[in-house]
């Protein structure tokens, strides 16, 4: 087995080697004058193969995409897209419009594939190879436990991630709600938390994926002022575009917690324990 890491998951693609007791296969990537990516296994040997890359850009695609083609001859290809771009666009809305998912999940030329807490588990059904999701609720949540927090409650912002929290919370006993709506008229709208009081309780924010934080910065100050300790927030992806750090701080987030799913400085979870398990169970 060889483990492949794509450019936006050269971390990852190393914790998972190690985790297998494996040395991670180098590749080179580098564009050409006119822009176009270079990529370069350097490695010659034909093998069973893993390539993890995350698909945060166009870029990053078309990098996963040029791995695939290299590995052409190995016997076995498995891919690993802990973090899939375009996943969100699952459906038609309107006449004209791509399944952008679907479009995307039909390129990918291999005999598995594996998603971590893909955003829409119907994209799964997209791809022309077994595909199996991955959940990483258990690793954030015994990372949650080991912080210490005072009375602890996990929170989801709505009805959307509720399941991912109660995975969350059952894992390691914690207390878990989420955040109800009310309006109060045409330009005036309540945010509170649906059965527990928030007051003294250090909370957690959690969610699959924190884009631009706009409706966490809200939650996080609406929570503040109806006495909450202090106010956390943790995601499985953190894509935490334009200014969302900021805003989140400004608006009194005691820390950001996330996975590198994306490699950001707020990854301070890694899914290679989840992934390793996997591809061992093959």
């Amino acid at each position: 087995m060889k483990i492949i890491g794509g450019p936006a998951s050269q971390a990852l693609s190393s914790r998972v080697a190690r985790e297998l007791n494996l040395e991670p296969t180098i590749s080179d990537f580098t564009r050409f004058p006119d822009g176009e990516l270079y990529t370069r296994i350097l490695d010659e040997d034909v093998d069973e193969v893993t390539i993890i890359q995350s698909t945060m850009t166009d870029s990053d695609f078309v990098a996963l995409l040029q791995l695939i083609d290299a590995c052409e001859d190995s016997p076995v290809i498995n891919v690993v897209i802990p973090y899939m771009g375009y996943a969100r666009q699952d459906k038609k809305f309107k006449t004209g419009e791509p399944i952008s998912a679907r479009a995307i999940a039909r390129t990918i030329n291999a005999d598995r594939v594996f998603t971590v807490n893909v955003h829409e588990a119907n994209v799964l059904d997209y791809f022309n190879a077994d595909a199996f999701d991955l959940d990483a609720a258990y690793l954030i949540g015994h990372h949650l436990r080991s912080l210490g927090l005072q009375d602890p409650l996990l929170v989801s912002p709505d009805l959307g991630a509720l399941d991912f929290v109660e995975r969350t919370a059952k894992e390691i006993g914690f207390d878990y709600d989420y955040l109800e709506k009310t309006r109060l008229s045409g330009d005036t709208v309540t945010i509170k938390t649906k059965n527990v009081d928030v007051n003294g309780k250090d909370i957690v924010l959690l969610d699959d994926m924190i884009a631009t934080g706009g409706t966490m910065v809200e939650s996080i100050k609406l929570l503040k002022s109806q006495g909450a300790k202090d106010v956390y927030l943790a995601c499985v992806h953190p894509v935490l575009a334009r200014n969302a750090v900021m805003r989140l701080y400004n608006s009194g987030v005691k820390n950001i917690i996330s996975t590198d799913t994306i490699e950001k400085i707020q990854s301070s979870v890694s899914v290679a324990p989840l992934i390793a398990s996997a591809i061992k169970g093959l």
